[in-house]
């Protein structure tokens, strides 16, 4: 049996887009001779759809797009994911189509509802039937079988092989975080050794809003050896030959030798590529510090927009220091963008002036040293709105997590690309582009600085915060953990510093809340992912 792998970039709500997209890749299958090919979970609407479903006209077209795709179907059988619907209930489902129509319909058994994934608020569980899904093909038997339905051990393919199949057809919307490339395909090998079958393994690729979809799909045959990988965070179109038992002759399999931090690098450009240009935006702009944060961003949004959409503004006050003005002019110049200087000491005076007598008597404080910023931010709207440039935000997680950031300063803009991208790991992206690149696209100089907000005379982080190797692992127990502060103090760190992290985290939801969303990268990103109440009282016991 030979079979198609569309391993596609759909956008959600396209619903006409999105089907072009599949008769185009059917019509290859059938080309290449293919008895069927698979889509990605959900691929006529999108994933995640969200609350778009409780449209009910939503629905209605998503189901009139999977019955005109079926209407172009031939020999070549197709399973397609769309949003099933029964009366008052929905489905997150998959069609079986072929010859003009659609043959049967699979609907999924697990509903996840943890982390990025509510689906239950969605829609109903498939039927509990053994042979739900289950279709023969020439000398095959085939399941069809969506995303979380694979990853329970003791879940519905069980029951599929059980009922006969030896070649499962799993239809996957799959985020990227890190480390779950790895977790992934040893899930799929284990389960396929453990069932004695075949996986075929369609993964959804692209950025949606917080979210980026690697691909990365997969072929595993019985015995658990990797048949054939899809390519990490691009299209790609896989097309294996298995045999009645799943088996298959060739080996055409890639090893992937590439880092953790090159699959976080490759994330973060592929969710700012799909976020600006699904939202029909060009150009991106980015205020241009000489710092490392913006310094990152600006390469990212490089590789994924193209030098000539990128524009980089440096905003001087009496505190920036030239070191920091040539370090971004000169990363503007390795980059090759639209780098321009426009200065707000007159509009930071100018405040100071307006305010004066309100302020008479009280010294100056971080109240000045934001007015910087809330100058710096109102100028890079202005530009936004004058060009129609989306502003990318530059604040990485770090300082989201303790608010070491301005609220309508440096907070605004459409798109925060390294809000889930600890300050080590910044540094670690940075020094790995330039090895990649093989000399300094960003200068020494920016690597090797303290780093500053400069907004007041001789200004630095760690005058503020624990230095970033001591702060990030508490965040990342604290945040991405759930830990409390005595089970992190618990691992070795020191319990003052461990209490005035978590109360920075907990008093700064709120300004979180009013943030851009950004690329999700780690197993908690603020947003959707973490859902913490502004209000709240938990004080932290010690044991």
């Amino acid at each position: 049996m030979r079979i198609a792998l569309a391993q596609v970039n759909p956008t959600v709500g396209d619903l006409a887009g999105n089907a072009a997209r599949a008769e185009e890749l059917y019509a290859r299958a059938e080309g290449e001779s293919c008895d069927v090919v698979v889509f990605p979970e959900l691929m006529l609407v999108g994933y995640p759809p969200e609350d778009l479903v409780l449209k009910r006209r939503f629905v209605e077209d998503n189901v009139m797009a999977v019955q005109r795709f079926a209407e172009k179907t031939r020999g070549c059988r197709a399973v397609i994911g769309f949003v099933d619907a029964d009366g008052e209930h929905i489905y997150n489902a998959a069609a079986l189509c072929a010859n003009g129509v659609v043959e049967s319909v699979y609907r999924k058994r697990l509903l996840p509802n943890y982390a990025v994934f509510d689906e239950e608020r969605y829609f109903t569980p498939g039927p509990s039937v053994a042979d739900h899904g289950v279709f023969t093909l020439g000398d095959s038997v085939c399941a069809m079988s969506i995303c979380e339905d694979i990853w329970a051990s003791d879940g519905p393919v069980t029951g599929q092989v059980a009922s006969g199949a030896r070649i499962v057809l799993s239809l996957n919307g799959s985020p990227f975080h890190s480390g779950k490339h790895g977790e992934r395909e040893e899930m799929l090998i284990e389960r396929a050794r453990a069932n004695s079958c075949a996986i075929v393994y369609v993964n959804q690729v692209g950025g949606q809003d917080e979210l980026v979809f690697d691909g990365a799909s997969l072929v595993i045959d019985p015995d658990g050896r990797v048949v054939a990988r899809g390519a990490s965070f691009e299209e790609d179109f896989l097309i294996v030959d298995l045999d009645a038992d799943g088996r298959s002759t060739l080996r055409n399999a890639v090893s992937d030798h590439n880092h953790d931090i090159d699959r976080m690098h490759q994330a973060l450009v592929l969710g700012t590529r799909d976020y600006v240009r699904k939202n029909g935006f060009t150009d991106v702009l980015i205020g241009l510090s000489g710092g490392i944060d913006s310094t990152l961003v600006a390469c990212i949004a490089v590789e994924a927009l193209g030098a000539e959409h990128v524009h980089g503004v440096a905003m001087p006050s009496r505190y920036s220091s030239q070191g920091s003005l040539d370090d971004a002019e000169a990363l503007a110049r390795n980059l090759g963008i639209d780098h321009r200087v426009v200065p707000i000491e007159e509009a930071f005076s100018s405040y100071l002036s307006m305010l004066a007598p309100s302020f008479t008597g009280r010294e100056p404080d971080l109240t000045e040293e934001n007015l910087q910023s809330r100058c710096r931010g109102t100028t890079l709207m202005a530009l936004s709105n004058k060009f129609n440039w989306m502003v990318l935000t530059t604040g990485n997680k770090s300082e989201m997590a303790v608010g070491y950031f301005t609220i309508y300063g440096d907070s605004v803009g459409g798109y925060a690309v390294i809000k889930d991208v600890l300050k080590t790991e910044v540094y670690a992206l940075c020094r790995r582009i330039n090895e990649r690149a093989g000399h300094d696209v960003i200068p020494d100089s920016v690597l090797v600085k303290p780093p500053s907000a400069e907004l007041r005379p001789d200004q630095r982080d760690d005058q503020s915060l624990p230095p970033y190797e001591v702060l990030d692992p508490i965040v990342r127990l604290y945040v991405d953990g759930d830990l409390t502060v005595s089970e992190i103090v618990g691992h070795g760190f020191d319990e003052a510093i461990v209490r005035r992290v978590a109360r920075l985290i907990d008093l700064n939801e709120y300004k979180r809340r009013q943030c851009a969303p950004g690329v999700r990268v780690s197993t908690k990103a603020f947003g959707k992912d973490r859902r913490m109440p502004i209000t709240n009282r938990y004080s932290h016991p010690s044991s």
